[in-house]
């Protein structure tokens, strides 16, 4: 009996996947998840979702420092770039927000504190650049050595801190415009600058986590994926941290916003490498692929 079970299911699984290589719009999304999982990368994402939350108060204390000592005398200025910081983190911002304050010394006691805050949050850095690279089979010889990757990790650093301050506003307010805002093509014109500029940032972040051999076009692709990835994201933050909170706290109590942040940071992760997945397969033609077995890969 269980032997003809299996055999059923294997001919069914068999002719599924003649199926699904035939058809290259489901080929190629096989052909991401599995490189999704030869690659391993659901723990690259949680790698980088830890030194992402390692990262996020130093961070977080950085900036409201710098702002504390440019725009002291424009509160309402100071309240909004934190504000716009901290729309990335749906309905946990708020109480993030209220648990960082800026540092109080002077001199180099003060340039000591901003600069340990910005080097703490290199490991973030650093593991996106070792996923970026595992991604692309980058051999550790030919990645970008010190004192480059370092660089490197201070500008990918840079680079998505202050995107993050100027789009995630401009996203969320393509979000809402409707309800404020009659016209159509007002909210179009909207939701487009916001796509291009999330696009123009991840298109620098990537170059600058991945080794020189990967061209900037190569890199295209997986721009764009993530853009729209993150958009869609910030448009639906609020209900998927809302409910992973809910949870979280329900088991966990105080320990639900650590747990919940943690979930979201994962989550962005997990996007950003599937869409840097599906461009490394269109840039190598690693597909179609089978649905089961070893690498699998078949000649297109």
């Amino acid at each position: 009996m269980w032997q003809v079970m299996r055999a059923a299911v294997a001919r069914a699984l068999e002719a599924a996947d003649r199926a699904q290589r035939r058809w290259p719009p489901l080929a190629f999304p096989v052909a991401v998840w599995r490189k999704f999982g030869d690659d391993q990368a659901g723990s690259l994402a949680a790698l980088i979702a830890y030194y992402a939350f390692v990262a996020t108060f130093p961070l977080l204390l950085a900036l409201v420092t710098v702002l504390d000592i440019v725009v002291r005398r424009d509160p309402a200025l100071r309240r909004r770039v934190l504000g716009s910081a901290l729309r990335a983190y749906p309905v946990i911002g708020p109480q993030i927000g209220s648990s960082v304050h800026p540092l109080r010394a002077t001199g180099l006691a003060l340039a000591a504190g901003l600069i340990g805050a910005l080097l703490g949050a290199r490991g973030v850095a650093m593991a996106a650049q070792n996923a970026m690279n595992t991604v692309w089979a980058i051999p550790p010889e030919r990645r970008p050595a010190f004192p480059w990757s370092l660089l490197r990790g201070i500008g990918l650093v840079l680079v998505v801190g202050i995107g993050q301050i100027v789009t995630t506003p401009l996203s969320s307010l393509a979000g809402g415009l409707g309800h404020v805002v009659t016209g159509a093509w007002l909210q179009a014109a909207t939701i487009a600058c916001a796509l291009a500029l999330n696009a123009g940032v991840f298109w620098l972040a990537l170059r600058l986590a991945t080794a020189a051999e990967v061209g900037w076009g190569d890199l295209r692709l997986a721009a764009a994926l993530a853009a729209v990835s993150w958009q869609v994201l910030q448009l639906l933050g609020g209900y998927i941290v809302g409910r992973t909170l809910a949870h979280s706290s329900a088991l966990y109590g105080v320990f639900g916003v650590v747990l919940g942040l943690l979930a979201w940071l994962y989550l962005q992760a997990q996007v950003t490498l599937y869409a840097v997945e599906a461009c490394v397969v269109r840039a190598r033609r690693l597909w179609p692929r089978h649905l089961t077995g070893g690498s699998g890969m078949m000649a297109s």
